[in-house]
């Protein structure tokens, strides 16, 4: 896992805020492993090593499923979101596995043009080959802010 380096890390984190900010949700789940953690936490339960988050998924489907929910079920008013993510900090390395956590923050665009900043933070991530492909075994999204907007509908 070492070959991995930063140019390749900026190009996966920048290839998933696409994903997202471009709406194409349905492609979202295909950057985890088929047994992954996605969870949206505060810093301050993560810090406390609290294991429920805003969002948790512990599998590619219950993630597509959360996307299917998005698409078919769930009502909230249309919006989108901009990412700029931050250069990743590698935390460590082992043989089959890379850990890094990377800051970013979201702002969120409402259908009539209002802007917010929604959310910061840091991805807390584990990163193994899939095949040929970089995928995440786990990314916890860490935000810093302890209150968040009912409308947290969309993958951070």
């Amino acid at each position: 896992m070492t070959a991995i380096n930063y140019e390749q890390l900026n190009a996966f984190n920048a290839a998933y805020a696409s994903c997202i900010d471009e709406d194409k949700l349905e492609s979202w789940p295909a950057f985890f492993t088929g047994h992954c953690l996605y969870k949206i936490t505060t810093a301050e339960n993560h810090e406390a090593g609290l294991p429920a988050g805003l969002i948790y998924a512990d599998s590619k489907g219950m993630l597509t499923d959360r996307v299917s929910a998005l698409r078919e079920a769930n009502v909230y008013e249309r919006q989108r979101y901009r990412h700029i993510i931050g250069t990743p900090h590698i935390t460590s390395t082992a043989p089959d596995a890379l850990q890094a956590e990377t800051p970013f923050l979201v702002t969120r665009i409402m259908r009539g043009g209002k802007m917010d900043l929604f959310a910061t933070g840091k991805y807390v991530d584990r990163f193994v080959h899939d095949g040929a492909e970089l995928k995440l075994a786990q990314r916890i999204v860490v935000c810093d802010s302890t209150s968040f907007d009912t409308l947290l509908a969309i993958p951070l």
